[in-house]
């Protein structure tokens, strides 16, 4: 094995077939096949059809993975793969390639976590991370804090969604304001040519009694849709832009108002926000400003690496490697709901000698 190993990771836990090739800290490839126009007809993510996308695009997407990293499979020293959360079809789809690949290859299996995954991914764009590391994940599914002191075993929940995470808020805005599926880019888009001081939108679980790091958005998400409905009851043009800019200032004001105040109660002085709805452009700015204020360095992955993809999962895999950690068996099983505090699925290697022989018998086939 090289000094810095060279990992596959495979990321299916929605509607994005995933695989990433990473040597050490180094992205190699990052190839993404999304089934997005598949879901948009129906304003958010069919489980089946996403599981069947992932099956048609799983070993394209992985020679071309291949291809781009100018490197063959026989190369590889791991296949990572997320284990959960995730839609539990689509999540089994990747389980079951990574298993096939790392059976055939005979090389090391690493179940990781999405979240840590999102976490690890900014190791490839600004070198390895802080620890501790302070992370803000938004997506459509979820909206976390996370204390990480060892991204690899240690990952610490401060804070969650308590309904509807952010990325799920903005699609049913965008719903709402007929706006298409998925919501985020186009609010961002549109917000940019709005008064995000125009329409006084509530803040979720603001009050000095509320749960410091917990997020609510459902509250929020009815206030815009009831606006909404009163203007066209009314029979008065709904001033789209404006609707757009103050919803999205509400989200990402809590966020990261939220996120400093992690930061400065736990003593780190650094902030890592990952996840799709990292991408949206006001939340990067608002982010900014605010950690600059708090004197807290700001650690944002360029768009490509915030949405799910395969680079997160590789990163995180390489990291388990480089530290030795035990990998997973071929008994690893998607879990729907696996919880952030279990970065790796290592498993139970009763059964390595089991293995062992089984690679012996298939190699040939694979080589041949």
């Amino acid at each position: 094995m090289a000094d810095e190993p060279l990992v596959l990771g495979i990321e299916t836990s929605c509607d994005e077939t995933g695989v990433g090739i990473v040597r050490g800290t180094t992205l190699l490839a990052n190839a993404v096949a999304s089934s997005v126009d598949d879901h948009a007809r129906f304003g958010g993510v069919v489980p089946e059809i996403a599981s069947r996308a992932h099956l048609e695009a799983m070993v394209p997407t992985i020679e071309r993975a291949l291809k781009d990293a100018g490197v063959t499979a026989r190369d590889l020293d791991g296949v990572a793969v997320t284990a959960g959360p995730g839609l539990a079809g689509a999540l089994l789809v990747g389980v079951s390639a990574a298993k096939a690949y790392a059976y055939a290859l005979g090389k090391p299996l690493y179940g990781v976590n999405h979240l840590a995954s999102h976490i690890c991914v900014d190791q490839l764009e600004h070198g390895p991370l802080p620890e501790p590391t302070m992370a803000l994940l938004v997506s459509g599914g979820h909206s976390s804090l996370l204390l990480a002191p060892d991204i690899t075993s240690d990952v610490r929940p401060m804070g969650a969604t308590i309904d509807d995470a952010a990325g799920e808020a903005f699609d049913k805005i965008a719903r709402v304001l007929n706006l298409g599926f998925p919501g985020g880019p186009v609010i961002d888009r549109l917000a940019k040519e709005g008064d995000p001081a125009a329409i006084a939108f509530p803040r979720g679980l603001s009050g000095p009694r509320d749960p410091a790091y917990d997020f609510s958005f459902s509250g929020l998400k009815t206030a815009v849709a009831r606006w909404v409905e009163a203007k066209r009851n009314a029979g008065e043009d709904v001033p789209v832009r404006d609707v757009a800019a103050s919803f999205q200032e509400a989200v990402v004001d809590v966020l990261t108002r939220k996120a400093v105040r992690a930061c400065k109660d736990q003593g780190v002085d650094h902030l890592m926000i990952g996840g799709g709805v990292a991408a949206n452009s006001r939340l990067r700015a608002l982010a900014e400003e605010r950690c600059e204020r708090a004197g807290i360095r700001l650690r944002v992955p360029r768009p490509g690496l915030c949405t799910d993809n395969g680079a997160m999962v590789a990163a995180l895999g390489s990291e388990m490697v480089a530290r030795n950690r035990p990998p997973s068996d071929l008994g690893l099983s998607a879990d729907s709901s696996l919880p952030v505090t279990d970065p790796h699925v290592p498993g139970d290697h009763s059964h390595a000698h089991d293995h062992d022989h089984l690679h012996e018998l298939s190699k040939e086939n694979l080589y041949s």
